[in-house]
């Protein structure tokens, strides 16, 4: 059992971990194209103003300059500096320098803000075109990062953190169901052989009783068959639990003696039950399957226990058939039908979870027992196949050939 839980939890942490890789590259992606077109926008704004300057250098408008700089460089929301052709700073904006301070020491530290601004991006150069077609570089604007594409470029690294924390947070939650309902599944195995054992023993005890009175003659004849049939059910519940969790055990069986023989073990019993019961057998011919006969047993038991236990009238039918599915050569079914209470639309995704259980004194452990069983040791399927209420239940057993 704990190596189908690990199994689970391993095939969960992939799929979170899968997730999560998904997201943060989707996100580091998305974030890098907004920033890389919030640049280009940017060189753009910066090469616009370039050329502006060039062209009232060119024509000797000293308005359109002063303009320029006192006016259109103040509305930008980037860090700017402009300096002359040797890259001395002359002028700054949204820096956190002061900008009407030109002393050596904020020049010297301007400066080496555009040393690390020309490491992220090119200076846009400044021109001035002579009439023969010539040009000189009369300056450069050096530009950086605004504040919004600042923002982005840390949004990725915040969001993947609390994604992180998301994860972290779904893992342990999920450790602790895990857990939890893994301590429940073994007490209610723990309930589940108490309950197995009690049965057999209690008839012993019975037996016991008797012959300690000194029963004799014709009474002995049916006690000693009976204490027989008692040994021999303490063994397959021993064989039982032994074999949960391991892969050995697997023969090919005719599944219909395994069938007759769990209708026996009840039919011998409905006298005790206090119910009108009648089971009804159909079976069509099927080859033998790859089961394990002692842990496959277990699984008809339960689902006709809990077909007994569904029927609220005194009187009910319980129908067992099996054949091949139809139109599927390769698959055999098996069905369990009763006419009992039915199973509930809200209730049909809960009665295979542990701890789902209609009774007062159950543990609700039989059908998880079961479709275990089935699906994750036999590689079949046991699903509802159909139920209403009021009129019945049947549960399906899909095996491959």
């Amino acid at each position: 059992m704990r190596k189908i839980l690990d199994r689970l939890s391993d095939h969960f942490n992939l799929i979170l971990f899968t997730l999560a890789m998904v997201i943060i590259f989707g996100l580091l992606l998305y974030s890098q194209s907004i920033v890389h077109d919030l640049r280009v926008q940017s060189r753009g704004i910066v090469e616009f103003y370039a050329n502006i300057h060039s062209r009232s250098a060119t024509e000797g408008d000293t308005t359109l300059t002063g303009f320029l700089f006192d006016q259109i460089i103040k509305e930008i929301n980037f860090p700017i500096i402009y300096t002359d052709a040797n890259k001395n700073p002359s002028y700054w904006r949204n820096i956190p320098v002061a900008t009407d301070d030109n002393s050596p020491k904020i020049i010297a530290k301007v400066k080496q803000m555009t040393k690390k601004m020309e490491k992220e991006t090119a200076p846009v150069p400044l021109t001035y075109q002579y009439a023969d077609g010539r040009e000189t570089i009369l300056g450069y604007l050096f530009y950086g990062d605004s504040n919004l594409i600042t923002r982005l470029i840390w949004l990725p690294y915040v969001e993947i953190g609390v994604i992180s924390l998301f994860i972290l947070v779904a893992l342990f939650g999920f450790m602790n169901i895990k857990k939890s309902e893994e301590q429940f599944i073994w007490i209610g195995l723990t309930k589940e052989t108490a309950h197995q054992l009690g049965t057999p023993l209690s008839s012993l005890m019975g037996w016991l009783e008797l012959l300690q009175n000194g029963k004799h003659g014709e009474e002995m004849e049916k006690v000693l068959p009976e204490m027989g049939n008692d040994l021999t059910r303490l063994s397959k519940v021993a064989a039982r639990f032994s074999q949960i969790g391991s892969r050995s055990g697997f023969k090919k069986h005719d599944v219909i003696p395994i069938l007759k023989d769990a209708v026996k073990y009840f039919q011998r019993r409905l006298p005790q039950m206090g119910k009108e019961v009648k089971i009804v057998e159909h079976y069509d011919r099927t080859p033998q399957l790859n089961i394990n006969r002692d842990l496959f047993e277990w699984v008809i038991e339960n689902l006709i226990k809990n077909s007994l236990d569904a029927l609220k009238k005194q009187k009910g039918v319980i129908k067992i058939s099996a054949g091949f599915v139809e139109g599927k050569a390769s698959q055999v079914y098996i069905d369990i039908k009763d006419n009992g209470k039915g199973i509930g639309a809200q209730n049909r995704r809960r009665v295979f979870k542990p701890g789902y259980s209609t009774k007062k004194r159950g543990w609700g452990l039989g059908l998880n027992l079961a479709k275990r069983i089935v699906e994750e040791f036999h590689h079949g399927k046991l699903y509802i196949k159909d139920t209403k209420a009021n009129e019945g239940t049947t549960m399906r057993i899909v095996l491959k050939v």
